[in-house]
């Protein structure tokens, strides 16, 4: 080593030892050939990082100049420029033994060696690929002191000759490995006589002086041995380079013990000789960036003086060396053809692309071709049948298996021929293969086989359907995920248009495709296929994408779901239902269980789309300003961004190391910024996920992102924080602008004005302001009365509407200048994170706790109307018909027609909230409890008041007439029940709970059971007043009560999360039943009295021997092992069949189960959750509730 650089070592040993880490720095200096994996090792068995380093300078101390150099270089690509600098001075001048070097970095020991070797020089046109050339070098190393092959493979055109060139540019690599030269023999495609007036050439050069015969060799034989002793002994140590070989048998003549470099398309082509052999795979293409530089170079001009046009070429060249610098030489030539061969490459026209050049075919199509037409011929078909495949596209090799009819290994051997010749590539994934196709490979396959296409797609799904005849294709098998997403695409693509009309209007392709791969990707084929589908039956492809569009994120996530029960709720002229009903049909007789949904024709979806992109809760999703995409983020760190159409996801990114709160599109959809808890902002490529800048001056979390709506070349970007403060950065600059003081606590939310002149902000500090960048100026406070919390509101950027989460899970749509409520959108599971309109007006999101993001049309959202039902009913079954009386968020009762969904009656307004309702059986009067402790009895007939009365303090929580319809009995939060005779005056007020009255259940003869807050059951006489029976039963609240059909027993059940079973004669405790881990709601006899059910805040049930108080299922264990609980929600009602064998369960939805094996018969999703109860006809074909979203569900069992 240099004694100055020795010098500066060693001087700054201390600093470098104190600081570095020598992993990387290890790994750059292995790639420069400085260190070896055996000084790598000895370093790594070092304890201490200071004691590796300290060993690591050791090491290179005893080196030469170039262990230097390549230390110094080190140290600045990993960010140790400090460290850098005091090692500058002392970079070494490069010894006199490596020769003059010229301006390109090649000494003139190394010219004249390659010169003399006859070795091509670098193109006029040329760009470095240095990890390729290192690979390469690396391997010619192992050549020094043992004969082999370095084989250097890959497809046509990827660059092999000027890479194997350009290895062997280096001084030290020629010096040390090959001293006796170099010897470049260009072989091609040759024939016997070919090969040998090629020896013939090489025996000359190498033997000019004629030293040992004066005639050529007159065979390859005679070559073989002239040439061994040449190299031998004239040039021993030297190496010969063979470029593109395309034969075995040719490399025979060279199988003497030699080293040897060769390029070639086939990898398999060393196979037959002896010697050891060092591979160097060429697949991957010019990176974007690189090619662009050959462009620029070629037209000269700076990459930033390109046309657009550039970039679309270099997208289209697919990262091939050959076709850049085919297309930058045509260009040359002719500056202003960039859109003409920009439109040559896209439609496939490689015939065209063709220039006068140093590569041996002149045309794109030539040098494909010529690969092609080497195969065997039993080979050609098998790889025009590669043609159908997709770009991009991975497909495992039991496709081929299906599609050729043959044995996986005998696939295997085919598909591994190609691969050798670098005309497909291999991707091992453990013991699977995948196979892909280079892009160009794939456009010249197509172009070339064009007139074939139809019939080579029609093919595959003969031989699909041939395989596949019984069964559908499972999760098990290798193919499954191909033919799921690319079976309709084979069909379109043969024209089997009635074929793929069957698959896509089936529902159990939907279900098992959407089951295994997801919703957005048949979405998107629905999109994609719309012309033929329509072609076909218009009404079914958009009744099929409706159901998919709003049901997919269920089918999903829930892989028990039935989907001809979900069939079952579309509207009866959809082909979906129709389809569904058949299939249900056809399922009874082989004893499954349906539901019908008597009422849906008089529900309406206003949603377009449901997406569940993301693994957690939802707090933020945007359109981009082209409406085409959205971007979504949250609590699962993550960046999503999908199609608005269908829910194709685009881009996944790890954004953020937390939660990410808040994500934003640039006026030009280039770019998406986001914002975490990290207290970090980040802008990403909109397209590409790459990171643009990162903004780290917020303190505490930041809230909230918002780009500038103009001035698309000065992107501004808002933030604010919990800091309290708001900053404002410039994106050209990489600077924060500004920074705003107005709040005094956390900032929530910031928005610009559509001219950008303001920004306004939101604070916890209960402040609303209009800032610019000099004045900060608070607005006056605007409000919206309302019941709960407003999470987030968003302005139509059209129109007077505003739209408002709240914390009920609903979105209202108000009209600003009238302060009227337009429309109450309610679908979510859970808390409603944002809300976002689209640039035009035309659409919204929501985005939610329960990680789904639901796209909106506004226009079908504000023509319905915004009345919902409250989950408080009452129901008569009738033979021919089920009557609900209803409570609505107008504080109007509702009589509806349960089959219909029609309103028979509807009341004015009253002036207090409604909390309960109830109706006589006659159907003639109802009655109503309000929170102010007033109860009410209305005529049917002409809705006037027939009489009230304030006898509670607080909210009236049940109401219910007895059977003659002249006595309401009511409960309230005061703990007090009043009989009251509403016709004659007559009250009585029953005392005696000494906390909120839960419920009560009107018995035979007089008498009441009511259950309390307060832990207690009382029986009473409602004719004089008096408690006959008052049992302590628990010591926390009672939840629910039951009474054994034949009045010999109650049960209750309580949040302490025990059941008991109580004799009604004594008084006293039967059974206590106690395996239950949280809250007993409910619990229902069965009518043989035999059984007991009991649900819980677990979601799960257990069904219980009476007799014996013994366990005899718990309903949700299956469910449970499978991942899945038994329902969603608290269980809150349950009711046993006449005949005792089936059980109906109510919570975040609907379950029959079978009594007798505890599984379950049949699931209803509601659209909403937390149903409260279920109202069961006395036959058990119908039940009836209300879920949270207010939509009523009348059911009725099929037969």
């Amino acid at each position: 080593m240099d004694l100055t650089a020795r010098s500066h070592l060693l001087q700054n040993r201390e600093a470098l030892e104190r600081d570095i880490k020598t992993s990387y720095v290890i790994d750059h200096m292995i790639a420069d050939g400085a260190l070896t994996p055996q000084e790598e090792a000895e370093v790594k068995a070092v304890t201490t990082q200071r004691d590796r380093a300290a060993k690591l300078i050791k090491t290179i101390l005893k080196k030469d100049d170039h262990a230097y150099i390549s230390f110094y270089n080190a140290l600045v690509h990993e960010g140790y420029k400090d460290l850098a600098a005091l090692l500058q001075d002392g970079i070494p001048i490069i010894s006199p033994r490596n020769g003059n070097k010229s301006t390109d970095g090649v000494t003139s020991y190394v010219k004249t060696i390659l010169c003399e070797g006859g070795v091509p020089q670098r193109p006029v046109v040329f760009a470095t690929r240095p990890e390729l050339t290192k690979r390469i070098q690396r391997k010619l190393y192992k050549l020094k002191s043992d004969p082999g092959w370095v084989v250097i493979y890959g497809m046509a055109g990827c660059g092999k000759t000027v890479l194997a060139a350009d290895a062997l540019r280096d001084h030290n690599l020629l010096k040390d490995c090959f001293p006796g030269g170099v010897h470049w023999v260009s072989i091609g495609k040759q024939d016997k006589s070919g090969l040998l007036i090629k020896l013939q050439n090489l025996c000359l050069r190498l033997d000019q002086d004629v030293t040992y015969l004066q005639r050529p060799p007159l065979n390859i034989e005679e070559a073989k041995d002239r040439l061994r002793v040449l190299l031998f002994r004239k040039y021993p140590r030297s190496l010969l380079v063979l470029d593109d070989i395309w034969d075995s048998w040719v490399l025979k003549a060279f199988d003497s013990h030699f080293q040897i470099l060769l390029t070639s398309r086939d990898r398999s082509v060393t196979d037959s000789v002896t010697g050891k052999k060092y591979e160097v795979p060429v697949e991957s293409g010019l990176s974007h960036e690189k090619a662009l530089e050959i462009l620029s170079l070629f037209v000269n001009m700076e990459i930033t003086e390109l046309p657009e046009k550039a970039d679309w070429i270099v997208k289209e060249c697919k990262g091939s060396p050959l076709v850049v610098s085919l297309i930058g030489a045509l260009l040359r030539d002719f500056p202003n053809r960039w859109e003409y061969y920009l439109r040559q490459l896209q439609n496939k026209q490689f015939r065209r692309i063709k220039k006068s050049s140093s590569y041996d075919y002149e045309a794109l199509d030539e040098a494909m071709s010529i690969s092609v037409e080497m195969l065997p011929e039993n080979s050609k078909d098998y790889y025009r049948d590669l043609s159908v495949l997709q770009k991009d596209v991975k497909v495992p090799s039991k496709v081929f298996c299906v599609l050729w009819d043959i044995e996986t290994e005998e696939a295997e051997d085919i598909l591994q021929g190609f691969v050798n010749k670098s005309l497909l590539f291999c991707d091992r994934n453990g013991k699977s293969f995948h196979y892909y196709l280079h892009d160009l490979q794939l456009d010249f396959l197509t172009e070339k086989n064009r007139d074939q296409l139809q019939a080579l797609h029609k093919k595959v799904v003969h031989q699909y359907k041939n395989h596949y005849a019984q069964y559908m294709p499972n999760s098990t098998q290798e193919d499954w995920m191909y033919w799921y997403n690319f079976l309709a695409y084979h069909m379109s693509s043969a024209s089997m248009h009635d074929e793929l009309c069957a698959l896509m209007f089936s529902l159990e392709w939907i279900k098992t495709k959407t089951e295994l791969v997801g919703p957005a990707h048949l979405i998107h084929e629905y999109v994609e296929y719309s012309e033929i589908l329509n072609e076909k039956d218009p009404i079914a492809r958009e009744n099929f994408q409706e159901f998919l569009s709003l049901n997919g994120h269920l089918l999903g996530r829930q892989p028990s779901l039935d989907i001809v029960q979900l069939g079952l709720c579309q509207p009866e002229s959809s082909k979906v239902y129709q389809q569904a009903k058949l299939q249900a049909q056809q399922g009874l007789d082989k004893g499954s269980f349906y539901v019908e949904w008597m009422n849906k024709q008089s529900i309406k979806n206003t949603y377009r789309l449901v997406v569940r992109p993301h693994t957690d809760a939802v707090y933020h999703a945007c359109f981009s300003q082209d409406r085409h995409r959205i971007a979504s983020c949250g609590a699962d760190k993550t960046l999503q961004i999908f199609k608005a159409e269908s829910g194709e996801k685009l881009l996944e990114v790890k954004a953020h190391d937390d939660e990410v709160l808040c994500c934003s599109f640039s006026a030009d959809d280039r770019f998406v910024a986001t914002c975490s808890a990290d207290k970090k902002v980040k802008v990403w490529n909109s397209r590409t996920g790459q990171p643009v800048c990162i903004f780290e001056e917020h303190t505490e979390q930041v809230n909230c992102c918002q780009f500038s709506n103009t001035n698309h070349n000065q992107f501004l970007l808002a933030t604010c924080s919990n800091d309290s403060f708001i900053k404002l950065w410039d994106l050209n600059k990489k600077y924060c602008r500004n920074t705003l003081f107005d709040h005094s606590s956390s900032v929530t939310h910031c928005r610009f004005s559509p001219n950008d002149k303001y920004i306004a902000s939101c604070s916890a500090d209960g402040t609303l302001m209009r800032t610019d960048t000099k004045i900060s100026t608070s607005l006056p406070e605007v409000l919206i009365n309302h019941h709960y919390t407003i999470q987030y509101c968003d302005f139509c950027p059209n129109s007077q509407m505003v739209a408002v989460a709240l914390s009920n899970y609903s979105v209202e749509i108000w009209n600003i200048e009238s302060c009227s409520k337009i429309a109450d959108c309610r679908g979510h599971m859970s808390w409603v994170h944002s809300v976002t309109f689209s640039f035009d007006g035309s659409l919204f999101l929501t985005s939610s706790d329960d990680q789904t993001i639901r796209i909106w049309e506004t226009s079908k959202v504000c023509n319905f109307s915004a009345i919902v039902l409250n989950r408080e009913i009452d129901v008569l079954f009738l033979d021919s018909d089920v009557i609900i009386l209803a409570i609505d968020s107008s504080k109007r009762l509702q009589l509806i027609s349960g089959y219909t969904g029609n309103t028979i009656y509807l009341t004015k307004e009253q002036d207090s909230l409604i909390c309960c309702c109830c109706l006589s059986h006659d159907r003639k009067v109802a009655a109503f409890g309000e929170n102010n402790g007033t109860v009410k009895v209305l005529s049917l007939q002409n809705g006037n008041t027939l009489n009230s009365r304030t006898g509670h303090r607080e909210a009236v929580q049940h109401c219910q007439f007895t059977s003659d319809g002249k006595t309401l009995i009511s409960s309230s939060d005061d703990s007090t029940i009043q009989v009251w005779n509403w016709q004659s005056e007559e009250c009585i007020l029953l005392k005696g709970h000494n906390e909120r009255v839960k419920k009560f259940l009107l018995l035979k003869d007089s008498r009441l059971l009511s259950w309390s807050f307060d832990g207690t059951v009382k029986l009473w006489n409602i004719v004089t007043g008096e408690i006959e029976k008052d049992v302590i039963c628990h010591e926390n609240a009672i939840l629910s009560c039951a009474i054994s059909p034949d009045a010999t027993m109650f049960s209750t059940t309580s949040s302490d999360k025990t059941a008991k079973i109580w004799s009604f004669e004594t008084s006293s405790m039967l059974h206590k039943l106690n395996s239950h881990e949280s809250c007993v709601r409910c619990c229902a006899f069965s009518l043989n009295n035999e059984l007991l059910a009991t649900g819980d805040d677990n979601r799960e049930i257990r069904v219980w021997d009476v007799s014996r108080g013994e366990l005899l299922h718990l309903c949700s264990r299956a469910s449970i092992d499978e991942g899945e609980s038994a329902h969603e929600g608290w269980v809150t009602d349950l009711c046993f069949s006449p005949d005792n064998k089936i059980l109906v369960s109510s919570a975040g939805y609907i379950k029959w189960w079978n009594v007798d094996t505890g599984q379950p018969l049949q699931t209803f999703y509601t659209n909403g959750t937390d149903l409260k109860s279920l109202h069961v006809s006395p036959d058990f074909k119908v039940c009836v509730t209300v879920d949270n979203l207010g939509i009523l569900y009348v059911l009725r069992i099929m037969e």
